[in-house]
C-alpha cells in the first residue's frame, strides 16, 4: 500500500518526464559549452585540414626536399668545377748548404683552376638519371600519403557520424522506456496494472541508460581519433553532415584493376625505384673503367731564392686519363648488390600487383554488398516504426501485450542501427575503392 500511495503522487507520476528533460537539458548545455571551443568540420573541410596538417604528408614533403638536394648534388658532377687557390710558403733546406748555401726560399702563388669530366663511361649520366628517379619516387610517396590521409580522414569522419546515430538511437530508446514507465504508473494508479509491471518498466529504464553513456563515449573516442588523423593537437573537433549518399554501381572489376595499375602511387614508386636501381648498376659498373678529365689552371707566382727572384704568370692545360686496373673486386661487389636489389624489386612488383588485384576485388564487392544492404533496409525502418506505433496503441487499448511492445521497439532500434551502419559501410567502401584504384582526391 505504501508503494501504491507513493506512485500516485505528482512527483512519482512525473519522474520519467523530469529525467528525460533533465538529461536532454544537461546534454544541450554541455553541447553548447563545448561548441564554443570545438572546431566543427564538414567532410571537405576535414580533408583539407588533413592535407595541410597531417604529419605523414609533412614528412613526405621533407623527403622530396631531400631527394631534390641529392639530384642537385649528382648533377654537379657533370658541370665544370672552378677553384680559386692561393698560398705562401717560407722554407730553407740545410741538406744543400755546402753546395748552394743555406738560402731562405719564399714562394707565393695565386691561381684559378678548372676541371671538367670529359668521359666517365656513363657514370655521371647514370647518376643524374638515378637522381631523377629519386625525385619521382618522392612525388609518389607524397601522393601515397595524401591519399592515405584522405582515406583515413573520411573513414574517421563517417565513424563520428555513425557514433552520433547510435547515440541518437540510444537516447530515443531511453525516452521510449521512460514513457512506458510513466504509462505503467498511470495504469497502476488506475488499478489496471500490477506492481510488477511498474518495477519491470523501471528496470528497463535503468538498463537503457548504460547504452546512452556507452554511445556518448563512443562519440568522444571517434572524435579524438579524427583529431589525431588531422594532426590538430590541443584542439577539439566535431563533424557536421549525414550518413547519406546516392547509391551508385561500382565499376567492373577489370576496369577498376586497369585504372589501379596506372594510378596506384605504390606501383609508380616501385617502378621508379627499379629504374633508380638499374641506373645504380651502371654507376657502379663504371667504377673500374677508364675516365678522361680536362684540367686547366692559371695564375701568378712569386719565387724568392736567396739573391734570385722569379715572378710572373703561369698556366697549365692538360688531359688526364685514369684507369683503375685493380680495386680488389670492390666494383664487382657493388654491381652484384645493385643487381640483386633490382631483382628483389621485380619480385616485389609482382607481389604488389597480386595484392592490388585482391584489394580491387574486395572493395568492389564491399561497395556492391553495402549498397544492396542499404537498399534492403531503406524501407525496413519505416515499417519497424509503424509496427512499434501499432504495438504501443494496441497495448494502450489492451489488445497487445508488453512483450509485443518490447519486440517492436527492439526491431525498430535494430533496423535504425543496421541502416546507419550500412550507410556508413557504403560510404567507407566507396572511399576504399577510390583509394584502391589510386584515384582518391584526384
Amino acid at each position: 500500500m505504501g508503494f501504491q500511495r507513493w506512485i500516485t503522487t505528482l512527483p512519482g507520476l512525473a519522474m520519467a518526464a523530469l529525467f528525460v528533460l533533465f538529461s536532454s537539458g544537461f546534454m544541450t548545455e554541455r553541447a553548447e559549452a563545448e561548441s564554443a571551443s570545438v572546431r566543427v568540420l564538414s567532410l571537405n573541410e576535414a580533408q583539407q585540414v588533413a592535407l595541410e596538417k597531417n604529419r605523414d604528408i609533412h614528412k613526405a614533403r621533407e623527403y622530396r626536399n631531400l631527394v631534390e638536394g641529392r639530384y642537385v648534388e649528382e648533377r654537379a658532377a657533370a658541370l665544370p668545377q672552378f677553384v680559386i687557390s692561393a698560398y705562401g710558403t717560407r722554407s730553407t733546406n740545410q741538406t744543400q748548404a755546402g753546395l748552394l748555401g743555406a738560402a731562405m726560399q719564399n714562394n707565393f702563388l695565386a691561381e684559378v683552376g678548372v676541371s671538367q669530366p670529359l668521359f666517365t663511361w656513363g657514370q655521371i649520366g647514370a647518376a643524374i638519371q638515378a637522381a631523377k628517379y629519386g625525385v619521382a619516387t618522392a612525388d609518389d610517396q607524397l601522393r601515397l600519403y595524401r591519399q592515405a590521409a584522405l582515406r583515413d580522414t573520411s573513414s574517421a569522419f563517417y565513424d563520428v557520424l555513425l557514433a552520433k546515430e547510435f547515440h541518437a538511437i540510444a537516447v530515443q530508446n531511453l525516452a521510449q522506456k521512460a514513457e512506458h514507465l510513466e504509462e505503467a504508473r498511470k495504469r497502476f494508479a488506475a488499478g489496471v496494472a500490477t506492481e510488477y509491471d511498474v518495477l519491470a518498466a523501471e528496470v528497463e529504464v535503468e538498463n537503457a541508460r548504460p547504452e546512452v553513456i556507452r554511445t556518448e563515449n563512443q562519440i568522444r573516442t571517434s572524435r579524438e581519433r579524427m583529431r589525431f588523423i588531422l594532426g590538430l593537437p590541443g584542439e577539439e573537433v566535431d563533424t557536421t553532415g549525414e550518413l547519406v549518399a546516392p547509391l551508385e554501381l561500382p565499376p567492373m572489376y577489370d576496369e577498376a584493376l586497369e585504372v589501379a595499375w596506372k594510378k596506384r602511387p605504390e606501383l609508380s614508386d616501385l617502378r621508379n625505384r627499379l629504374g633508380l636501381t638499374t641506373e645504380l648498376v651502371k654507376v657502379y659498373a663504371a667504377g673500374n673503367k677508364p675516365r678522361l678529365d680536362f684540367k686547366a689552371s692559371g695564375g701568378w707566382r712569386d719565387l724568392d731564392f736567396g739573391d734570385t727572384r722569379f715572378k710572373g704568370k703561369e698556366w697549365l692545360v692538360g688531359l688526364f686519363a685514369t684507369y683503375p686496373i685493380f680495386d680488389g673486386f670492390r666494383t664487382d661487389g657493388k654491381v652484384a648488390q645493385a643487381k640483386s636489389e633490382a631483382s628483389s624489386l621485380k619480385i616485389e612488383e609482382a607481389k604488389l600487383l597480386d595484392s592490388i588485384a585482391l584489394q580491387i576485388r574486395d572493395t568492389v564487392n564491399a561497395v556492391r554488398e553495402s549498397a544492396d544492404i542499404v537498399k534492403a533496409l531503406s524501407g525496413t525502418v519505416t515499417q519497424a516504426d509503424r509496427l512499434l506505433y501499432m504495438a504501443e496503441k494496441g497495448f494502450e487499448y489492451g489488445v497487445k501485450t508488453k512483450l509485443d511492445v518490447d519486440d517492436a521497439a527492439l526491431n525498430s532500434n535494430r533496423a535504425k542501427a543496421n541502416l546507419a551502419k550500412a550507410r556508413r559501410d557504403y560510404l567507407v567502401a566507396r572511399v576504399a575503392l577510390n583509394w584502391a584504384m589510386g584515384t582518391l582526391g584526384e
